[in-house]
């Protein structure tokens, strides 16, 4: 048969190392899907039940896997649902390769249905796209695809979303068969800005303690061997981003939790007393700066990434941070210490008012999760007060991946990242990998049907709902800063749990309302070959360690 455009696509996603393309069929991305069953490559087409769930599927599957995500959808309201999950992939920098059904060329701007060509006052894709993504194109003929497939995949590997636009007979159309090579991968480093790190690095070790602070480039860059190495050769204390607890073991030496808003005083104190801080492949936005502001500006900052912090600091750019921080430690290997560093104790909680409304509290639901995960769990938690008690909180499992996605912030990414992730790595060389996606009772109202994909799948995803009736997170806001006076937030009590069991009877489903039912249910989910589904009663009105919220408390506590 003759090569279709959208043959030599999924060739050239085979030869990306992609396993799996999530999407959404319709009617001018179904030739996709056709060439996805035709083709001799083990490539697995994955529908989704929405588009933004497929898109975080693909961003879930490239965090996981180092390499890309792919997404499918069709034209019209299906390109349109993308947005919010590019959007993610863009602010968080990861490679994502979306490609977008168009009407055929001879209707643009004709009335075709669902038009985006920007001809006669449409809505214009590629303008639409461009601003969320490294690259976008409308690939107008077969001829031009091979080079526009290079540029997209080289624009990606840079770090977020390439979109490429297909009207329908242009994915239909014969093209030569040119075989498909990977743009070899090139790294840059910023030789001057690794100087003078070093020199600071070198003139801190005479004078005090360093301390590092670790982003998520460092799990992207699969850079953790190397921080752990550098950590020891400075003997260094070391805090995490809110969305990089895994770049660093929660049990290892000089360990002081997370930063910022979710954070934990231990990274303060160390900071206070340090000649240095070392970011790590982390811009420092608020959610990771939140109360260290003013010691970050008293103390040397000094950072390595793929951009500069938001605040002042001495800087090297490296898109390769595993290179970068091998050849420091190397630096360094000389003064580490001759004995084996003990682990750190646990980071000290931050103090919450007592609740008195009914179900569990935060923190024994979430430390009795933590104790129930096996090591190389992978746990995808999403966004609001269930995200905040989660990210302070839980350890990481070792060997596991931790993933909150911070850059748009929207709620139920977890439930498709954490499925994409899932399909990409729950076969482990020790045997099935279990992911646990952790999200409130919001969030899954929006996109927790995506139960169903794990379900058609067999995927082992355990999904922890906490169902406190409301947009919890709201809720708190309408008491501290709008003085308690309405609520737009809470909801209807619900049984999500009888509810998901009864749609699918084969599903292990249990709502839980104790400590005690809560390790049951954790016990028997974690189990089960597939799927599992857990819904826990919590309060609404339960504050979350959540530094801001705290700080308007103590604020107001004052002022009374």
């Amino acid at each position: 048969m003759p090569l279709r455009v959208v043959d030599y696509l999924v060739r050239a996603v085979s030869a990306m190392g992609v396993r799996h393309i999530f999407g959404v069929d319709g009617a001018n991305i179904e030739d996709l899907y056709d060439a996805i069953f035709d083709s001799p490559d083990e490539i697995t087409g994955v529908i989704a039940k929405h588009e933004f769930s497929a898109a975080t599927m693909a961003d879930g599957y490239a965090r996981n896997t180092g390499g890309f995500g792919v997404v499918a959808a069709t034209s019209g309201g299906g390109a349109m649902n993308l947005v919010a999950g590019l959007a993610e992939s863009f602010a968080s920098r990861v490679p994502v390769l979306a490609l977008v059904g168009q009407p055929p060329t001879t209707l643009e701007g004709h009335g075709a249905f669902q038009d985006t060509s920007g001809h006669a006052g449409t809505i214009d894709a590629a303008r639409l796209f461009g601003e969320i993504s490294q690259y976008c194109a409308r690939v107008e003929n077969a001829a031009e695809l091979p080079e526009m497939v290079a540029r997209a995949v080289g624009a990606a590997r840079r770090g977020g979303p390439a979109v490429l636009l297909l009207p329908k007979d242009v994915q239909q159309s014969e093209i030569a068969d040119p075989p498909f090579r990977l743009p070899p991968r090139t790294h840059r480093r910023d030789e001057p800005g690794s100087a003078r790190v070093l020199a600071e690095l070198t003139a801190a070790r005479r004078t005090g303690k360093v301390v590092i602070i670790a982003g998520d480039q460092v799990a992207r860059d699969n850079a953790r061997t190397e921080l752990a190495a550098l950590a020891s050769a400075l003997d260094a204390s070391v805090g995490v981003a809110p969305d990089a607890k895994d770049t660093y073991d929660n049990d290892g030496p000089g360990f002081c939790g997370v930063a910022g808003s979710m954070g934990h005083p231990e990274l303060a104190d160390a900071i206070r007393s340090a000649a240095l801080c070392l970011l790590v492949g982390t811009t420092m936005p608020i959610t990771a700066r939140t109360g260290l502001d003013e010691l970050l500006l008293g103390c040397t900052v000094a950072s390595i990434g793929v951009i500069p912090p938001y605040l002042p600091a001495i800087h090297a750019y490296s898109t390769d941070l595993a290179g970068a921080l091998g050849e420091l430690a190397a630096e360094f290997s000389d003064d580490a210490a001759a004995v084996e560093p003990s682990a750190a104790p646990a980071p000290t909680a931050l103090r919450v008012p007592a609740a008195h409304g009914p179900g569990l509290r935060y923190r024994e639901l979430v430390e009795t999760i933590g104790a129930a995960l096996p090591a190389g769990t992978d746990v995808f938690a999403d966004a609001g007060n269930t995200g905040a008690a989660v990210v302070h909180h839980l350890p990481v499992p070792r060997g596991g991946r931790f993933v909150v996605a911070l850059g748009m912030g929207g709620m139920g990414y977890a439930f498709g990242a954490g499925i994409g992730s899932a399909f990409a790595r729950h076969r482990g060389p020790h045997g099935i990998r279990r992911t646990a996606v952790i999200a409130g009772d919001g969030a899954f109202y929006m996109h927790g049907m995506e139960v169903h994909t794990a379900i058609e799948h067999r995927l082992p995803v355990t999904f922890i709902v906490l169902n406190n009736n409301a947009h919890a997170m709201c809720v708190t806001r309408e008491q501290l800063y709008y003085r308690d006076r309405y609520s737009f937030n809470r909801f209807r009590p619900s049984e999500l749990g009888s509810g998901i069991g009864a749609m699918f009877p084969e599903l292990p489903a249990h709502s839980v309302h104790t400590t005690a039912e809560l390790a049951a249910a954790l016990d028997h989910c974690l189990e089960a070959e597939g799927p599992s589904f857990i819904s826990i009663d919590c309060d609404p009105d339960e504050i979350p360690p959540f530094v801001p919220f705290l700080t308007t408390l103590e604020t107001t506590r004052r002022n009374q």
